[in-house]
């Protein structure tokens, strides 16, 4: 029987400058569109939040439920993947950023551990998962776009009709070798639409093709 699977993760950072107000919501709001529309079951989705009830999203809590998540997970689950807080850049480490940035995530505890770069989570998130997974994510921060180093890219800056292929993905790669995992990256105000839409519009997974990312060119700090 395959399974469904989720990891949600809000940060409001309180205290600290750059504090969110809304990122908990989100989580809250996805947790029960998940579970009310999609069917998933309390034991199969894991939170992190910086509010006082929940596992803290530190840097290596996020990383650990990263990899439990692609452990656990079997070929024809689904898995839904949930980011909520603040997305920052640093400078590319191994020549693959067309800009000279890497995109990252940042944990609570970022002043003390430091970002999660894109690379990283490409390599301990998607790289790993197995072969037909239909697997969505929901990324609302700034930098997302292309925070997940995805093959496909969708730009919305109102130019852009069609997806682009970044070419400095290899695909002959070993770690690409048979993955089949549709992933989506929304940013900005996904999550909130997310949870207005009729359930028919709400796309969980597609083919090879539908591997792809959205860019949001809006930008926040923290420090």
């Amino acid at each position: 029987f395959n399974k469904q699977r989720a990891v949600l993760i809000g940060i409001n950072y309180k205290g600290q400058k750059g504090q969110l107000s809304g990122c908990h919501n989100d989580v809250h709001n996805v947790t029960q569109y998940l579970k009310e529309v999609q069917g998933f079951k309390d034991e199969n989705i894991t939170i992190l939040m910086d509010d006082g009830m929940h596992k803290p999203p530190t840097k290596s809590a996020i990383i650990s439920a990263f990899k439990r998540l692609v452990k656990q997970t079997k070929e024809g689950d689904v898995v839904f993947c949930q980011y909520s807080g603040h997305g920052g850049r640093l400078p590319d480490d191994n020549g693959d950023e067309d800009d000279g940035y890497d995109e990252t995530l940042i944990p609570l505890d970022f002043q003390k551990s430091g970002h999660i770069r894109d690379d990283d989570l490409l390599k301990i998130l998607i790289h790993p998962m197995p072969a037909k997974v239909t697997m969505t994510c929901l990324m609302d921060s700034c930098h997302s776009g292309t925070v997940l180093d995805l093959p496909y890219r969708f730009v919305g800056d109102g130019d852009h009709v069609e997806m682009e292929m970044n070419d400095r993905v290899n695909f002959t790669e070993a770690l690409w070798s048979g993955l089949s995992v549709a992933a989506g990256v929304v940013a900005g105000n996904a999550i909130a639409d997310a949870v207005n839409v009729a359930p028919e519009m709400m796309i969980l997974g597609g083919g090879p093709n539908a591997i792809h990312e959205h860019s949001d060119t809006a930008c926040c700090a923290v420090s």
